[in-house]
């Protein structure tokens, strides 16, 4: 008898009086086999994809495919004809039912109508010997795929008190005075907050619901699956039995492998069985995958604080449409990404921002989606996409196959280190006339509105992780002259003291967030940001703040690699290069580069690569494309995304990194060195 893996189907015989192989397969067993362990006297087929299939008997002979007898009318049993012509015992089937399988044994056909066994009756005045069962079709009470089916959280409570310390909340102006002189028609500061660490004794974080999608199709063969599968059970064993994890697989059509199950020692077993059960066959319906992932945590009973959804793909999608690679052409769109593909239209809103109808809110409520495009075919236009179509998302770039239980480990790090939910910072005008000029956010989403007079800005930065730094540069204009909104800081009467202790009110500054740990309502209140506004500056009054300046360099190198993006896609490597090398002048220039600031160094070290990876068409669609975009992705929500390989400049993460961040990196890396 051929070897399972030498021929796609191989014959397994599960009885007592058949003929037995030599060897039995070692492949494992997926659910569709049903109740077929449960009987000898069966013949299966073992497909390539690690299904078993149940078969005739080889006489020809109908036989039921749950208890392998055969099935003849006028025997004493009551036989149930399914829809697509498949016959079974009924007492066999309706067992078979009561467990939830809805499907047809044999060829997994979806039962419009199913065999339900009637109650006994007491009174029974039939024949002796009569069970008082009833065929009874009826309509399927639930969904085939009904996801409603999440394993329960655990009832211990959890200490308010045993959560992380507060948020902190700082200011920085760009200069530390303003003559009394002057009204500057301009005037930036930045506005940083900070997550406190984990309370690592006390073992107080918020547990998350994670649903793992994953690509499995025929692209993934040998070593890419091999890999996959080290770098999921990885995120295995870095859950506790407080976390729920659910895995769904996708090639040609997605399925889901593993509800959301608690990672007890249990629940860890049950998903390193379904991971060892994946195989790779067939296309790539990325759509399918994520709809199912997001229908896990849309219809579970109970949630966890945190829920999140990993999405790795190797390929692109080939059962949606998609017009992922169509160029930028027109002018109004310069300084844009490529256009999103057209089935991000299908995903459903609770992972895509741009199907909620909802303009009238600030803060949309949808699901982050982490993106990994695998290797050097995925597509990276779509992957970018759609982790920023969600809330939060970030979109990784493995470059090297090794790599990605690293790119899972930095990922998760975060994700297991959430101290804060629904971040909102709030500043608002202190001094008559002045205003709001921008709010340089990012992904995050801000709004500038006028209140009683005053102008007010609001930044939705949603969750932070231990220790994670944002900063924001908020411009402002018309800084009234000193005269007409200064206070001073001395009661001293004398006109020289109380001349040099003026100042004016900018803004003040207020963070609110819930604690992800006790759900608990915090608010932060910031100090009252003054500029000081003497008759003659000294020296350091004239130098801007480091702060100040590197946010700047920040966010023009984003726009800079954005607009070398743009002209790559339309072919024109020279202008990208152009408008590349202008950035790095421009960087280098400046303040805090000069100063040996450690982002300056990281930024220009990225700009030299992407130019590297500009130099012709083919090396920019082969990595070039999917680089840039993982780097925007990190630019944009200050947090670290995997890009390169581990000889790129930037680095592996390149500095938005936290300590649980680089903690379960290290704990990757020990495990696999």
């Amino acid at each position: 008898m051929s070897r399972p893996d030498e021929e796609p189907v191989a014959t397994r015989y599960m009885s007592g009086s058949d003929e037995v192989p030599d060897e039995e397969p070692k492949l494992p067993v997926t659910y569709p086999v049903l109740m077929g362990f449960l009987a000898g006297n069966q013949r299966a087929l073992l497909q390539s994809h690690h299904e078993l299939v149940l078969t005739p008997h080889p006489t020809g002979k109908k036989i039921c495919a749950i208890c392998l007898d055969k099935v003849r009318r006028g025997q004493g049993q009551a036989i149930f004809t399914a829809e697509c012509s498949h016959s079974f015992h009924f007492n066999c089937i309706v067992v078979n039912v009561d467990h939830g399988n809805l499907v047809c044994p044999i060829c997994r056909s979806k039962w419009k109508d199913v065999p339900f066994r009637a109650p006994s009756s007491s009174n029974n005045n039939g024949a002796g010997g009569s069970r008082g069962v009833v065929v009874n079709v009826v309509p399927l009470p639930l969904p085939l795929d009904d996801f409603s089916d999440d394993e329960p959280l655990p009832r211990a409570p959890i200490s308010p008190t045993s959560g992380p310390q507060g948020l902190t909340l700082t200011t920085f102006t760009e200069f530390p005075a303003v003559a009394a002189s002057k009204s500057p028609a301009a005037f930036s500061l930045v506005v940083s907050i900070r997550a406190p660490p984990l309370h690592v004794d006390d073992d107080a974080r918020a547990p998350i619901d994670l649903v793992a999608v994953l690509d499995v199709s025929s692209s993934m063969v040998g070593a890419k699956l091999s890999l996959l599968k080290r770098a999921v059970y990885f995120v295995i064993h870095s859950l506790t039995s407080s976390d729920r994890l659910s895995i769904v697989a996708f090639s040609s059509r997605a399925r889901r492998i593993l509800p959301l199950r608690r990672m007890s020692d249990t629940g860890r077993a049950d998903a390193v069985q379904a991971i060892d059960s994946l195989a790779s066959n067939g296309g790539t319906d990325i759509v399918g995958g994520l709809t199912n992932g997001a229908r896990v945590l849309e219809e579970r009973r109970e949630q966890n604080a945190v829920a999140a959804i990993i999405l790795l793909s190797d390929g692109k999608d080939n059962y949606n449409n998609t017009n992922s690679n169509i160029l930028l052409l027109s002018s109004s769109q310069a300084g844009k990404s490529n256009p999103p593909p057209e089935y991000l239209k299908e995903l459903p809103a609770s992972i895509n921002n741009n199907n909620n109808n909802n303009n009238h809110s600030l803060q949309q409520a949808t699901i982050p989606v982490h993106t990994f495009g695998f290797g050097l075919d995925h597509d990276s236009t779509a992957m970018h996409a759609i982790s920023d179509a969600s809330a939060g998302g970030t979109f990784s770039f493995v470059e090297s196959i090794v790599m990605i239980q690293d790119a899972f480990a930095r990922c998760i790090g975060g994700l297991l280190s959430v101290v804060a939910q629904e971040v909102r910072v709030m500043v608002k005008t202190a001094s008559p006339g002045l205003r709001i000029g921008s709010i340089h956010s990012g992904s995050y989403v801000s709004k500038i509105f006028s209140d009683e007079g005053q102008q007010q800005g609001v930044i939705e930065v949603e969750n932070l992780y231990a220790e994670e730094d944002k900063q924001f540069l908020v411009d402002l204009s018309n800084i009234p002259p000193a005269g007409l909104c200064c206070t001073s800081t001395s009661s001293n009467c004398e006109s020289k003291e109380r001349e040099e202790n003026q100042k004016t009110a900018l803004l003040d500054v207020v963070c609110s967030y819930k604690d992800s740990v006790s759900s608990e309502e915090l608010e932060v209140q910031g100090e009252r940001v003054y500029v000081g506004r003497p008759q003659n500056l000294c020296p350091t009054d004239l130098v801007v703040s480091v702060e100040i300046d590197r946010q700047r360099n920040r966010i023009m190198v984003a726009e800079g690699i954005r607009e070398a993006q743009v002209m790559a896609e339309a072919g024109n490597l020279e202008g990208a290069q152009a408008s590349l090398a202008e950035a790095r002048a421009s960087l280098l220039s400046s303040a805090s580069a000069q100063a040996g600031d450690c982002l300056c160094n990281r930024l220009e070290a990225e700009l030299r690569e992407i130019r590297e990876r500009m130099t012709s068409q083919e090396l920019y669609r082969q990595s070039g494309r999917a680089f840039v975009l993982s780097g925007l992705s990190s630019h944009s929500l200050q947090r670290t995304t995997t890009r390169g390989d581990e000889n790129s400049l930037v680095g592996f993460g390149f500095g938005y990194d936290t300590p649980t961040m680089v903690s379960m990196v290290t704990k990757s890396q020990q495990l696999t060195n």
